[in-house]
């Protein structure tokens, strides 16, 4: 058995995901830094027949996450999958012209720091199994930089760039490595951006493995 680790645990995506790859067979492992998300994902994944840990981490803290997914695949298996998601805070969007260097630090650490960090983390487990997926998924400005939310425009480009870098150098590994594009927001009520449709086409991502930038929807003009 092997386990799905999804960084950036949720009520929204983060368990839609959960549930669709616990039903594919999947351990999952949850890496959150709140404790009362774990608790309730966690319970509510069981009634579901998932199999479902929490391992507390901090993104912006490497060492704790670091340590949560040994942790992950020492208790529950290997770590086959690995989705990184989180939701970045509010005040790494702020205007362009508003944007101090300082002002970057943790935009970068979340998003370019901490998906190294996991990556390194996970690699030597998928290479002992002869495959792996990395999963990450942005919202739009990782490939339109919109001038109000300058942190996450440019964390976001740093973190594609480093993904597709990896979609390069591990295919030969057998390990893939996808981006999903979600434009708008994610709503229960989105035709192609519900929870539950995004985590049918993150699943799809990885088992057809092809290409590397995927798109939710059509970017809007």
């Amino acid at each position: 058995m092997t386990t799905f680790a999804l960084v950036g645990a949720g009520p929204g995506l983060g368990l839609a995901t959960a549930r669709r790859f616990g039903a594919a067979g999947h351990d999952v492992a949850l890496i959150s830094r709140s404790a009362e998300h774990l608790d309730a994902l966690t319970a509510e994944l069981g009634r579901d027949g998932v199999r479902a840990r929490g391992h507390r981490a901090d993104v912006l803290d490497p060492a704790s996450l670091t340590s949560a997914l040994q942790e992950a695949a020492e208790a529950q298996g290997p770590v086959e999958i690995l989705q990184y998601s989180p939701v970045p805070r509010a005040d790494f969007m702020k205007p362009v012209l508003d944007t101090t260097a300082e002002d970057l630090d943790d935009p970068l650490a979340f998003s370019l720091g901490a998906p190294l960090t996991c990556v390194n983390a996970v690699l030597p487990g998928m290479r002992a199994l002869g495959r792996g997926t990395l999963l990450f998924v942005n919202g739009g400005s990782a490939v339109r930089p919109h001038p109000e939310r300058a942190g996450t425009s440019i964390a976001f480009a740093a973190e594609s760039a480093y993904a597709r870098m990896l979609h390069e150098v591990l295919a030969g590994e057998n390990i893939h490595v996808t981006q999903l594009i979600v434009p708008g927001a994610i709503s229960p009520d989105a035709e192609h951006s519900s929870p539950g449709v995004l985590a049918d086409r993150l699943h799809t991502l990885h088992t057809e493995r092809s290409g590397f930038r995927h798109y939710a929807e059509p970017m809007p003009d």
